[in-house]
This record gives structure tokens, C-alpha cells and sequence, in this order.
């Protein structure tokens, strides 16, 4: 009772902190907003007399309802359309229980054990070792599933990969990951429309004082977009990191078996990455590739975060031959911890009493 208590309010607070982060987002619109008025008013200039900060701000005031109105209209089609858009650039198509019974019932019977509502099925085309549920309520919920996973791991592991999307659906993750990536979305597209401005034009700051203030509004509303950016990038990825572990739990409550999950992340790991498929959609995905600067820009911890925790709280236990040898060879730390989790007593398998020798009573 103590554990589930635990996770369930985890859960909770996670939802709680998650749900400012999505307002966050909402300020990092009108904040977009702004610098695009002081970039618009710094280029066009301004009625002689008044300043660009000024008329920025009097007009950012005037538009405030119908940015917002636009905002809630952007995430209103973004829920209405997101299954389909995602399908669009994945090429995943959906499938029914005859294309796929064994699938179908893996996801079915996890289903009911817990009482939740069926999502939808579909496989995407792609040697890639990967998976996403998508939609924000009971009739759109879709999990997807790659061909390459399907071929390459086993039941169990694929029911564990299953469990986890699933537990993202329950949990309410992949319904803020669809607001965040939309919103960050409408974010990213001002900001690329701005710097494929600047790389047409040249910014010079006069020494006339008009002409200076409006080369510096040009710059101060660069500066506004460019952190805009790169914080609705982070909210993007706070809202991913700290859900998968989340959901690596789940997926061990539903299927009673952490070893299926860590054995699934090994396989998973180095092979994960969609060829072209965006990055909003791999933000999604059961396992999203660290870049080059380790895991620090990554929307998911790294793999090997993941598998100690599911040893650390789930009892979980490294398989005696890693299932990815060569990716495995890459990761330095990964070996040592195998060496020290079979040296350590409560997460190795269980010894046998020693008989005692004949002739003792």
C-alpha cells in the first residue's frame, strides 16, 4: 500500500508541476509575441515621436485577447488532428485485431487487468527498435509500434514496451506532450521564420538616435525570440525526462516483470533513432538516442539510468549476456554495473540453501 500510495501521488505532483509547465508555455507565446512586435517596429520604424519598446507594448496590450484566442485554437486543432498529423510524417498505418491477434491480445489483456479503455494499434515500417502512443482522450489514445521491434525482441519484452506506452496513456503524459510539442511547435516556426529574415538582411545600428533605438529594439526582440526558443525546447524536454521512469514503473506494474523491461531497454538501445521522423515525434517515442553531448540535451535519461532504477526500486536483475553486445561495448558503465549488481546480494538471483552433510542431524 506504502509503494503505490508513493507512485500514485508522484504521479500526481508530476501532473501538477507539468500542468505549470504547459502554462509556461502559454507565457512563452506572448513573450514571442513581443520580441516579433519590436523586430516588426525596429525594421518599420515607428510615427515620429514615439518609441518602438512603446508602441510595441501598446499594441502587444491591444492583441493580448487574440494572441490567446489563436493560442487555444492552435491546441484546439492540435487535439483534433494530432493522431493523424503524427501518422502523416510516420507513415504508420493502423491495424485490427485480425492483422495482428498476438499483438492485439498482449495489449488487450494489459488493458483489462487494470479496467483502462482499449487504444488503437498501428505499426510503422522502420528497421528501428521504437515505439509512441499518441492522442488526448479514450477515442484518439493510438499506440505505435515499429516492424523492426516487433522482429527483433520477444513476447515478453514487447508486452513490457506495450506496458509502458500504455502507463504514459494512464498517466496523462502523452496528452501535456502533445500540448507542449504543438505549442513549442508554433514557437520554433516564429523563430525560424525570423532568423531566415536576418539571413536576407543586415542589422546596423545608426548613430542617429532614432535609428539607434530602432536598431537596438531589433536586437532586444532577437534576444526575446532566441530565449523563447530555447526555453520552450527545455520545457519540451523536462516534460520527458522525468516521465519515463514513471512509466518504466507502470509498465513493471503491469506486467510483474522488470527483467522483460530492462532486457528490452538493452535491445532498444543504439537502435531506436527514426530516419526522418521529427523531433517532436521522437520526444514521444519509448526511447529517444542521446546526442553527442550525452545525455544532457536529451529528452530521455539515458538507458542507463533507466535499467538502475528499475534494479534499484524494482527488483529488476541485468541479464547474465547482454542482449546488444555491441552497443553495450560502447557504454563503459553499463559492464561495470552488471559487475556490481551480481556482487551486490538483494538484486541477484536467489541461492540455494546449502544441503547439510550426511551423517548431521
Amino acid at each position: 500500500m506504502a509503494q503505490a500510495f508513493g507512485l500514485y501521488t508522484h504521479q500526481r505532483n508530476n501532473r501538477i508541476r507539468s500542468n505549470l509547465l504547459i502554462a509556461g508555455l502559454f507565457l512563452l507565446v506572448y513573450l514571442t509575441t513581443w520580441g516579433l512586435l519590436l523586430v516588426a517596429y525596429g525594421y518599420g520604424g515607428v510615427p515620429r515621436g514615439q518609441s518602438v519598446l512603446g508602441e510595441a507594448n501598446r499594441v502587444f496590450r491591444s492583441w493580448f485577447p487574440f494572441i490567446t484566442l489563436a493560442t487555444v485554437l492552435w491546441v484546439f486543432l492540435g487535439f483534433r488532428m494530432n493522431v493523424a498529423m503524427i501518422g502523416a510524417v510516420t507513415g504508420a498505418k493502423g491495424i485490427s485485431q485480425a492483422d495482428n491477434p498476438k499483438l492485439y491480445r498482449m495489449l488487450e489483456n494489459l488493458c483489462i487487468s487494470r479496467g483502462l479503455p482499449m487504444p488503437k494499434l498501428a505499426i510503422m515500417q522502420s528497421d528501428a527498435l521504437n515505439a509512441f502512443a499518441s492522442g488526448v482522450n479514450d477515442r484518439q489514445f493510438t499506440v505505435t509500434v515499429t516492424s523492426g521491434l516487433l522482429a527483433q525482441l520477444d513476447d515478453q519484452e514487447v508486452e513490457a514496451v506495450l506496458a509502458h506506452e500504455l502507463t504514459h496513456i494512464r498517466n496523462g503524459d502523452v496528452r501535456l506532450m502533445v500540448i507542449a510539442v504543438v505549442i513549442a511547435g508554433v514557437i520554433s516556426f516564429a523563430g525560424e521564420l525570423v532568423f531566415r529574415g536576418l539571413g536576407r538582411s543586415n542589422i546596423r545600428v545608426s548613430s542617429d538616435d532614432s535609428k539607434k533605438g530602432n536598431g537596438f529594439a531589433v536586437l532586444l526582440g532577437i534576444a526575446v525570440i532566441a530565449v523563447s526558443w530555447f526555453l520552450a525546447v527545455l520545457v519540451r524536454l523536462s516534460l520527458s525526462r522525468s516521465r519515463e521512469y514513471l512509466a518504466d514503473a507502470g509498465a513493471v506494474e503491469l506486467t510483474k516483470n522488470p527483467d522483460a523491461m530492462i532486457s528490452a531497454l538493452l535491445k532498444i538501445s543504439g537502435r531506436a533513432d527514426i530516419d526522418g521522423v521529427p523531433s517532436g515525434v521522437m520526444d514521444m517515442c519509448f526511447e529517444n538516442d542521446p546526442d553527442d553531448f550525452a545525455d544532457l540535451f536529451s529528452t530521455h535519461p539515458s538507458v542507463t539510468k533507466r535499467v538502475q532504477a528499475l534494479i534499484e526500486t524494482a527488483g529488476g536483475r541485468m541479464p547474465a549476456m547482454p542482449p546488444h553486445p555491441p552497443k553495450l561495448a560502447e557504454r563503459q558503465d553499463l559492464p561495470t554495473m552488471v559487475e556490481e549488481n551480481a556482487a551486490r546480494g538483494p538484486w541477484s538471483r536467489p541461492q540455494p540453501e546449502p544441503e547439510p552433510e550426511r551423517g548431521t542431524r
